[in-house]
């Protein structure tokens, strides 16, 4: 029990001392020096020299860390239009990921089908034997109702009766722990990415679709049911288009990658995407410079109400439309300036994000391994022999 707590005290603090360990277990220095020893001997635990900070009496301290190859997790991502999956050390590393275009809204057994057919396929190419496995994080295109587990009505039609951590965990043979994609691309973006040192943060994704993560105080806010920061269903003209959601006149009907792209079929033809829109945008293209800046308007009004409320202290723009830059920050923070009140359109700052495309899924792997702790005190007991 004791070897169990000093490895949780190094897993939550990342980096830290036999002192801090001391500290953080309770433990005596000299017992925590035993655990620590006997930890590196099974090579859970490893030391960092690169990472000494000198102390007074001039005397580094020893830094330990997880070590990244104890064991490995999966990521899932399930967006609209495509299964993705990736296996990860636990500095979250990506060792191998594989992707398979599929109807998410549509199909969900087809959709959980290709993540576990993918899983075995991204294993087998990394050589990681499913033994190492503590689990599986999943990003999911829609609100997950976190007193059923399952997709929150509305937004994923063929997801009502499916409970998706139930699902894939019969699939994968791990725990597995799912949440809504924006909010995972928050925490990728608060815990590795350019939402770092901010307590009051938004992250807004901006794909196929219009999503919104939010980290209150310094932890990740998902509301009572789980659809907190749903600003891709917030009204924008209740006579305006269909949205898949079932409402007319959603901001994603108007700003989402999907919908921007539709409004250029007519004059860049059938087979420009969203990746495609921001790369001719960037190349000067007037169409769809004009149809990303618009918006990047209508989504500046949103997060104007949004800071409005909450008093934010950074909002992160991410996703494959942020990919534009300033084609469409800048007319994002035009929006908030004029939409939002002086205190708080002045106090917020409005960046693009680090981690692009890659949010959703990280944030997967992040949301994974800190939620091991069960399934790394398997791999524990095995590797001392306990």
């Amino acid at each position: 029990m004791n070897r169990l707590r000093v490895l949780e005290a190094i897993r939550e603090g990342g980096r830290v001392s036999r002192s801090d360990v001391a500290r953080a277990t309770g433990l005596a220095r000299s017992t925590v020096s035993t655990l620590v020893a006997e930890l590196q001997e099974a090579q859970l635990v490893v030391e960092r020299d690169e990472d000494r900070v000198v102390r007074r009496n001039g005397r580094p301290p020893s830094i330990l860390t997880l070590n990244p190859s104890a064991g490995a997790v999966l990521g899932i991502q399930l967006d609209h239009p495509f299964v993705r999956v990736a296996v990860a050390d636990l500095e979250h590393t990506i060792l191998a990921e594989d992707s398979r275009a599929v109807n998410v809204d549509e199909e969900a057994s087809v959709a959980l089908d290709a993540a576990a057919e993918l899983a075995d396929e991204v294993l087998a190419r990394a050589a990681v034997d499913r033994s190492r496995l503590l689990g599986a994080g999943v990003a999911v295109a829609g609100p997950i109702d976190r007193d059923s587990g399952r997709v929150a009505t509305g937004v994923l039609p063929g997801w009502g009766e499916v409970e998706v951590e139930a699902e894939l965990e019969a699939r994968l043979g791990v725990p597995v722990h799912a949440d809504n994609d924006a909010n995972l691309g928050a925490l990728a973006e608060a815990v590795l990415g350019a939402g770092r040192g901010a307590r009051e943060l938004a992250y807004v994704m901006l794909s196929s679709g219009v999503g919104c993560g939010l980290v209150l105080d310094g932890r990740l806010y998902r509301g009572a049911g789980g659809t907190a920061g749903e600003i891709g269903h917030v009204l924008v003209d209740e006579h305006g288009p269909l949205c898949r959601c079932g409402n007319r006149g959603c901001l994603e009907t108007y700003a989402g990658g999907d919908a921007l792209v539709e409004l250029l079929r007519r004059s860049h033809g059938d087979d420009i995407d969203v990746e495609r829109m921001v790369a001719l945008a960037r190349e000067g293209d007037p169409g769809c410079t004009r149809v990303i800046a618009d918006g990047g308007r209508f989504i500046g009004q949103a997060v104007a109400t949004l800071c409005n409320y909450l008093s934010l202290e950074r909002i992160v723009v991410g996703g494959v439309v942020a990919a534009a830059g300033e084609l469409l920050l800048g007319p994002l923070r035009e929006a908030v300036r004029r939409f939002a009140l002086p205190a708080a359109a002045d106090r917020v700052e409005i960046v693009a994000g680090q981690l692009y495309g890659r949010a959703e899924m990280l944030g997967a792997l992040v949301l994974v391994v800190g939620r091991s702790e069960e399934a790394f005190s398997g791999v524990l007991r095995t590797a001392v022999g306990r």
